[in-house]
């Protein structure tokens, strides 16, 4: 092998370093292309090919915002079943991988298939054990004071008992999507480890929208995994203009009757006071059967209607078939004092 002198060593690199000069001498990034075209007109963005964003930001502020009212029905909904407040708001919508929301989620938790009866495909929902256990609890005539989060899958009774809470949360999010397209959803199985659930492949793009859930003191997510491939035939629709075109066009009086009618078949408590009085703890002691408590409101005065602990109406107690009966005398106004406990 012929080793090469000084002078030809010199002639090719000063035939080589002209270009590297030009090539390093440009302003931006070389694009080959067949096709002329203004180079200064040509808008470069960076793309992430292991997180592909194929969702547009006015179908995601589209899907934000129906899943708003989700959450608000979902809520109400809750607050009359379990008769206490739940809170219920989204907290974040984005777009990701299969693979990164179920590395994300905690084992054991609630994690629920939910198929369409329009859409091709599977989706997900999963409930955090941090309010499922507290709903549960409250079912089950608990106070959630001193409540243990078991670390567990779910026994089949607990199962059950949360299968309510799921059929009201479908039936809130079927009223969600109405306005988009009538879909009808159902759980067709549970698991508690989601690694071992694959409705789509690891790097398939999903939306999740997360939820929050507040109950009393105790709080919780709920994620809602959509794969992109399950709602794509629809997502033309879900632009923010024709959304808000339809929001715009909704009936309200269709609305308005619907929320009177569940209204109409909510269960209220409701109870009569009498009379009221205060006494020690001495004389409570020393009761005995046949003993008299005292109050200062005479006989003839009108008892008061409690409606959910509320003062609503004084009415006149007495007998009707043999059966005790209150008869309204009239309703109690907005801001007007009630004295429940001793009136004169």
């Amino acid at each position: 092998m012929s080793m090469l002198d000084q002078n030809e060593i010199d002639s090719l690199l000063s035939a080589v370093e002209p270009a590297e000069e030009e090539t390093t001498g440009s302003d931006g990034p070389m694009i080959f292309t067949r096709s002329k075209m203004d180079l200064d007109q040509i808008e470069i963005r960076q793309y992430d090919f292991k997180r592909p964003e194929r969702v547009s930001k006015d179908q995601m502020l589209a899907l934000e915002s129906l899943h708003e009212t989700f959450a608000r029905n979902f809520g109400a909904s809750l607050s009359g079943f379990l008769r206490t407040i739940v809170e219920v708001r989204v907290a974040a919508c984005e777009q990701m991988t299969y693979g990164e929301f179920v590395s994300g989620l905690p084992n054991p938790t609630s994690y629920n298939l939910i198929q369409s009866d329009k859409l091709e495909g599977q989706m997900c929902l999963e409930i955090s054990p941090l309010i499922i256990y507290p709903v549960i609890d409250r079912l089950l005539g608990g106070t959630n004071q001193d409540l243990f989060i078991p670390q567990r899958p779910m026994t089949a009774i607990e199962q059950r008992l949360i299968s309510n809470v799921l059929g009201r949360g479908l039936a809130s999010l079927s009223e969600a999507w109405e306005s988009v397209l009538p879909l009808k959803f159902e759980i067709v199985a549970h698991e508690s480890n989601p690694q071992l659930v694959q409705i789509v492949p690891p790097n398939e793009v999903v939306m999740v929208i997360g939820l929050e859930v507040r109950m009393s003191s105790r709080a919780g997510t709920m994620n809602l995994c959509i794969p992109y491939n399950v709602i794509e035939p629809v997502m033309g629709d879900l632009s923010s203009q024709s959304w808000f075109a339809v929001k715009r066009t909704e009936d309200d009086v269709a609305n308005t009757d619907r929320i009177a009618e569940s209204l109409d078949h909510a269960g209220v408590g409701v109870s009569a006071v009498l009379a009221s009085t205060t006494i020690t703890m001495e004389e409570f002691g020393q009761m005995q059967v046949g003993d008299m408590l005292v109050t200062t409101q005479p006989a003839s005065e009108p008892a008061v209607i409690f409606v959910e602990d509320e003062p609503k109406f004084l009415a006149q107690i007495g007998q009707h078939r043999n059966k005790r009966a209150a008869r309204v005398i009239r309703s109690i106004a907005k801001g007007e004092r009630i004295d429940t406990t001793c009136r004169e």
